[in-house]
């Protein structure tokens, strides 16, 4: 069958490009080691976009119970399941490399003179910038309009909608879960999830970022307090265990190729390119909102306001931002930009274990922006006119849910439903749930993208504010800025 040969000129390929290469079987593996990480991870991105792509387009047209459907859900699994293994291994280190990091920041600057000064420009860098971003989509697609086909509701897009409404309801409820949809009580409660009832649960959730940057604060400044004696050992205690987390990120990284190549190639096996067709008005509109903001806006902040070459910036930072778009999380990618920043950028510790974290919890650039295209398409498609002052509502809001909702699993899909409850459906007068859950079929696609602009925003924002605190030698030799900037 003609299914069997294109499986079989994938294990070929597989085995040359992932096996003998980044394995190290033969001559070809020592060869493969000579690249630099950068170009590993960009290939396994590409051949895995192009494996899995393969595996989606010949399994599509095959019967449920074919040998070809039978091979994709095996061939998806098993990707899902080496692309489980690298994510848990890379989040397995997120929580001490965080808290250590963090302790070390604070207590080993030795007072704490400045550091008020440093949270409010770390946070005005975060406001701001999530504020252009939102702009920029909301420029974007009431420019386009990529609900609309000839000045009316695509009519395509409510076809399919009208004949699935049951099923794509049902996704959205499945990931969504839970989570209020009817009030922000999920914006508003990130004060009190900034505060933990018992210390151990930080320690025990990735997903309680907030509070575990709280604790990490609470203890770097107990350690300015204590005794000489106990200040010299919980501080050299906690520089150990931040040099060990950064060794350990080292060696995970050693096997980011073959966990990208699992991630990518797992996406693009289970979604395909056909979806994309249906809804490319609105996937060309956020990519191209994402670029503008990524590829001019930030860029313009490094060169007039941190006053560095953006391209140098984007090389320094090129592992961080290839992670972050095949892992699709800020989190996880967290071991990683915290090491380009203070090994390639030239980032003093106290600044990147302060501004890194905070960002990868509440600066969500590239997530607000998605959120307000999102449910400015969903309103077009719905054939919702939205005013001025509504539109406004949505800036607002995709503002605050992309802070307040980002520690919650599905966090852009959970921020879109409660703005889409809270601003729409009272115009419209129906649910718009069976909307967002087409959105789903390509969500992951543009996660990736997302994130990667999060993640850029976040190394930026570590770069402003220390040029704002007086460090010199950013980008230049890291032997040279470490002597410049204090840890």
């Amino acid at each position: 069958m003609a299914w069997e040969g294109t499986m079989s000129l994938i294990g070929a390929i597989f085995n040359f490009l992932v096996l003998d290469h980044w394995m190290g079987f033969g001559y070809r593996g020592s060869l493969m080691r000579k690249f630099p990480p950068w170009i590993q991870i960009l290939t396994a991105l590409a051949v895995g976009a192009v494996f899995g792509g393969i595996v989606n387009y010949s399994s599509a047209s095959a019967e449920p119970d074919s040998s070809a459907a039978e091979f994709a859900a095996s061939y998806i699994g098993g990707a899902d399941y080496i692309g489980g293994l690298f994510m848990s291994a890379l989040k397995m280190i997120i929580v001490p490399l965080i808290f250590s990091s963090v302790v070390v920041g604070i207590a080993g600057v030795g007072n704490q003179k400045g550091f008020g000064r440093r949270g409010l420009k770390t946070l005005s860098y975060y406001v701001t910038t999530s504020f252009f971003a939102i702009l920029i989509g909301l420029t974007f697609v009431n420019m386009v309009k990529p609900g609309f086909v000839d000045g009316k509701p695509n009519p395509e897009i409510k076809a399919m909608i009208e004949g699935d409404t049951n099923s794509l309801e049902e996704r959205v409820a499945a990931k969504v879960g839970g989570q209020d949809r009817e009030s922000l009580n999920s914006v508003w409660d990130i004060f009190a999830r900034m505060v933990p009832s018992n210390i151990t649960e930080v320690f025990a959730d990735n997903g309680r970022m907030l509070a575990l940057i709280f604790v990490s604060l609470l203890v770097g400044f107990g350690i300015l307090h204590v005794s000489e004696a106990a200040r010299s050992s919980l501080l050299e205690f906690f520089k150990s265990v931040n040099e060990l987390m950064v060794l350990l990120t080292g060696w995970i990284m050693v096997l980011a190729p073959i966990g990208v190549f699992a991630l990518v190639t797992e996406t693009f096996a289970s979604s395909g390119f056909e979806i994309i067709g249906l809804v490319a008005k609105y996937f060309a509109v956020v990519l191209l909102a994402l670029a503008m903001h990524m590829f001019v806006i930030l860029p313009l902040i490094l060169r007039y306001v941190a006053k560095v070459s953006p391209v140098k910036h984007f090389m320094a930072m090129r592992n961080a931002l290839l992670t972050a778009f095949s892992t699709s999380s800020s989190s996880a990618t967290l071991p990683i930009t915290l090491r380009a920043v203070r090994e390639n950028v030239g980032v003093s510790n106290r600044t990147a274990s302060f501004v890194l974290p905070l960002g990868a919890t509440v600066n969500m650039d590239g997530t607000a922006l998605y959120e307000c295209v999102a449910v400015i398409f969903v309103a077009q498609v719905m054939g919702a006119q939205l005013a001025f002052t509504e539109q406004m509502t949505v800036v607002l809001l995709a503002l605050l849910t992309s802070i307040g909702v980002a520690g919650v699993p599905s966090a852009s899909l959970v921020a879109i439903v409660i703005i889409v409850h809270n601003v729409l459906v009272p115009i419209i007068g129906a649910s718009a749930d069976a909307v967002i859950g087409l959105l789903l079929a390509v969500d992951r696609l543009l996660d990736m993208s997302r994130t990667a602009v999060n993640v850029f925003s976040d190394s930026c924002g570590a770069l402003v504010v220390a040029k704002l605190e007086g460090e010199t030698g950013l980008l230049e030799d890291p032997m040279h800025t470490a002597h410049a900037n204090p840890q």
